[in-house]
């Protein structure tokens, strides 16, 4: 989010973030300048670019306002939904249990992972390449199906995130003396 200002400038693009997101960005002050902010995005709105219209979808996470993207793609008459995945994994050192600042931030944690599965998802793309298995895919491309229609692929990451949510949960769980 450092970048947002120098994009702004160079791109002309408007600079969006989740509502959650807004008092942290606040904070970043880049060249020592206010943060850009064109737009509160809140759950479910709706971002056109071109003849594209994504939804926005709060998935707490990696940040309290992280956000999932939802799209459509067209490919040979067919219709498909994309899903852009924000990131839902535990930062190492980030608290889950007994964390003064967000009492519920498990729930919140919990909330996303139930709305990810809950999302019909053809195609998944991420926040990082690894989520969809990007070096995997690409060099497939043109030589057969497409390689990124893979709605077990989306179901897979959401399987590691989860599963890893729920061992760190456990861990500090059980060092507070909760199970």
């Amino acid at each position: 989010m450092e970048g947002d200002a120098l994009v702004k400038e160079l791109t002309g693009a408007q600079v969006m973030a989740m509502e959650q997101d807004v008092p942290a960005l606040m904070k970043i002050r880049p060249q020592n300048k206010p943060h850009p902010l064109d737009k509160t995005l809140h759950d479910g709105d709706e971002v056109k670019l071109g003849d594209a219209t994504l939804v926005a979808h709060l998935t707490a996470g990696h940040t309290r306002g992280c956000t999932t993207w939802t799209t459509k793609a067209q490919e040979g008459g067919k219709s498909y939904d994309v899903v852009i995945i924000g990131s839902v994994g535990v930062n190492p050192g980030y608290v889950l249990v007994n964390n003064k600042d967000i009492p519920d931030i498990a729930g919140e944690y919990q909330r996303s992972f139930k709305l990810l599965r809950s999302l019909p998802c053809d195609v998944p793309l991420g926040s990082h390449p690894s989520m969809y298995n990007l070096a995997e895919k690409y060099p497939k491309l043109g030589k057969g199906p497409n390689p990124f229609i893979d709605p077990e692929g989306y179901k897979h990451e959401l399987d590691i995130q989860e599963h890893a949510f729920l061992e760190v949960l456990d861990k500090q769980k059980k060092a507070a003396g909760l199970s």
